[in-house]
C-alpha cells in the first residue's frame, strides 16, 4: 500500500484530483500511517460517470449471474481476515478480536445478498378483471453510494453495498478520511473478482466529496451513518436534489436492570457493551438505569468489572479496550466527562490520564462510571461516543421507560430481568428501533433490518435485509391483458 492512497474508479487505480492530502494517524501510538486525498468534486464526477455507463449493462446481467460476484467476495473476505482486520486495528484502535468480528458482520451481509434471485420475487394477481393480470416487478435504481463512518470501516459499507450491486445497482464507496486503509485493502483484494469495470467505485475525500456526492445527478440512492448532525445534512440535502436516503444517527442507548437480573452475567455484558471498541460504536450502552433497589450492587460489581478491562494497542494481548479515533475526540470526551462532574456527578472510575506503556502518543482513556448525573448536563443528553459510562437510579420500571422515551435518541435500548411481564412492556412501550431483552448489544443479524428511531435515523428503509433491497430498487406495476384471438392469429 503506498503512503498515498489513490481511488478506484472504472476497475483502475487512479490519483485523486485534489491538491491537499490528510494524514492517516494510528490513534495507539500517534504513527503516520499514510496520506489519503482530502476530496474533489472532479474525483466524484469521473466516478459517477462511469458507473453511469456501465449500468445498464450490469443491471440486464441476470440476478443469478451478479451474486457469482458475491460468493468470491465472501471467499475473498475470509480468506484474508487477519489482514484486514489488522490494517482496521492500526487506523482505527480497536483490538484484532474487535476488528474480526467486525469482519463477520460484514460477510454475513454479503451471504444474505447472495439470495438476490429469491428476495428480488414479488406478487402477481391473476384475473383482477376478466383475462387481465396484475403485477409488480423490482428494479434497480441506478448508482447507490456510501458516506462511511470511522468507527467499523469494514462492516458497514457491507449493510449497503452487496446488496446494491446484488439488486443491479452500480456503486461508489467513500470510506471516512480518518480509516481509509482498510477499505483500500479490500478493494485491492477485490481486483480478483473481475467485476465489470465500472460496477463498484471508490472515492476518498472529505466534505467536498459528500457534498459532490449529494448533489451529482447521476447517483440515485445514498447511505450514510454518523452523527445525529451530519446525518440530518447528509438526509436534508440529499432529499433536496431529489435522491433517496438513508441516514443513520447518534445514540444514547439506556440499560435498564431490574432488581430480579442475573448480577453476574448483567455486569459482564454492560462492561463489554460500554467499554468495548473503547465506547465508539452507535449501539454501546452510555446510561446504566437501575430499577429499585437493583443498584445497592450492581454499581459497585460495574467499577469492578470496568476497572479490571485492561486499556492499550489494540494489536496487543489481552487488551479490551483501544485508543479514541484522534486527539481531537479525546479532549472532547474529557470536557464532556468534567462537564458532568461540574453539574454534581460522581465520579466513581476516571479513565483519564491513563499511562499505557509505549502509547505516550496515543489517544487513550480508560473506562470511566459517573452516578448521580444531572439529566439536564450536556454528559447526559449529549452521545459521548468514548468508555464513558452513566448510572443512575430510579424507583419504577414506568419511570426507566419514561426516561427513555424522553430522549432525542432511539436507536437502541436494552433490559435485563427474569420477568416476562416486565420484558414484554419493555419492548412495547420503549421508543427505540433495537430492543435487547438480557442482550447488551441489540444488534440485528445480517437477515433483520438495523433499525433506529427519532434523531437516530433519518428515513425510512435501514440497512440490511429485505430493506436494503427495497431501498436500492424501485417497483414497477404491470397491468395487462391478453385477448385470445390475437393469440390465434399467431
Amino acid at each position: 500500500m503506498s503512503n498515498i492512497l489513490k481511488n478506484y474508479i472504472n476497475g483502475q487505480w487512479v490519483e485523486s484530483k485534489c491538491s491537499e492530502f490528510l494524514n492517516v494517524i494510528n490513534p495507539a501510538n500517534g504513527q503516520l500511517l499514510c496520506q489519503v486525498p482530502s476530496g474533489s468534486k472532479d474525483d466524484v464526477f469521473d466516478a459517477a460517470g462511469k458507473a453511469n455507463d456501465v449500468w445498464l449493462q450490469w443491471r440486464n446481467t441476470p440476478a443469478s449471474n451478479r451474486i457469482q460476484y458475491l460468493f468470491k467476495m465472501k471467499k475473498i473476505l475470509e480468506e484474508n481476515s487477519d489482514e484486514i482486520a489488522e490494517i482496521c486495528t492500526k487506523e482505527c484502535g480497536k483490538t484484532f478480536s474487535e476488528s474480526k468480528g467486525e469482519l463477520l458482520r460484514a460477510v454475513e451481509n454479503v451471504e444474505v445478498a447472495c439470495g438476490i434471485p429469491k428476495l428480488l420475487q414479488s406478487d402477481f394477481s391473476e384475473d383482477i378483471s376478466p383475462g387481465i393480470d396484475e403485477f409488480y416487478i423490482r428494479q434497480p435504481v441506478g448508482i447507490g453510494a456510501s458516506i462511511s463512518p470511522f468507527n467499523f470501516p469494514i462492516m458497514i459499507p457491507f449493510w449497503f453495498m452487496p446488496y446494491a450491486i446484488a439488486c443491479g445497482n452500480t456503486y461508489i464507496i467513500k470510506p471516512s478520511e480518518k480509516v481509509p486503509m482498510t477499505m483500500t485493502r479490500i478493494f485491492e483484494l477485490f481486483e480478483e473478482l473481475n467485476l465489470p469495470a465500472g460496477v463498484l467505485n471508490m472515492v476518498h475525500g472529505g466534505k467536498e466529496t459528500v457534498d459532490a456526492i449529494l448533489e451529482h445527478p447521476f447517483i440515485k440512492a445514498i447511505s450514510f451513518v454518523g452523527s445525529t448532525a451530519v446525518a440530518k445534512y447528509i438526509y436534508q440535502t440529499g432529499v433536496a436534489h431529489g435522491k433517496r436516503v438513508q441516514a443513520q444517527g447518534g445514540a444514547k442507548n439506556p440499560v435498564v436492570v431490574m432488581p430480579d437480573a442475573d448480577e453476574e452475567t448483567t455486569v459482564k455484558i454492560i462492561a463489554d457493551s460500554a467499554f468495548g471498541c473503547a465506547g465508539q460504536r452507535c449501539l454501546a450502552a452510555s446510561i446504566v438505569i437501575t430499577v429499585g433497589n437493583a443498584c445497592e450492587n450492581i454499581t459497585e460489581k460495574i467499577i469492578k468489572a470496568a476497572r479490571a478491562k485492561k486499556t492499550g494497542n489494540g494489536m496487543s494481548k489481552n487488551v479490551e479496550v483501544g485508543p479514541i479515533i484522534s486527539g481531537e475526540s479525546k479532549t472532547r470526551i474529557e470536557k464532556l466527562i468534567q462537564n458532568g462532574i461540574d453539574k454534581g456527578a460522581t465520579l466513581l472510575l476516571d479513565g483519564r490520564n491513563i499511562i499505557v506503556p509505549g502509547g505516550e502518543e496515543g489517544n487513550f482513556i480508560g473506562p470511566t462510571v459517573l452516578g448521580n448525573v444531572n439529566t439536564d448536563s450536556e454528559l447526559y443528553k449529549t452521545e459521548v461516543f468514548g468508555p464513558v459510562l452513566i448510572i443512575i437510579n430510579v424507583d419504577t420500571i414506568e419511570e426507566a421507560i419514561n426516561l427513555i422515551n424522553r430522549s432525542n435518541y432511539g436507536n437502541s435500548a436494552c433490559i435485563f430481568t427474569r420477568s416476562g411481564a416486565v420484558a414484554r412492556k419493555f419492548r412495547h412501550e420503549v421508543m427505540t428501533g433495537n430492543i435487547g431483552i438480557n442482550i447488551g448489544i441489540a444488534a440485528p443479524m445480517a437477515y433483520f433490518p438495523f433499525s433506529g428511531w427519532k434523531e437516530s435515523f433519518f428515513g425510512d428503509l435501514h440497512g440490511q435485509s429485505m430493506h436494503a433491497v427495497e431501498f436500492y430498487t424501485q417497483t414497477k406495476v404491470v397491468i395487462e391483458r391478453w385477448h385470445e384471438e390475437w393469440t390465434r392469429k399467431f
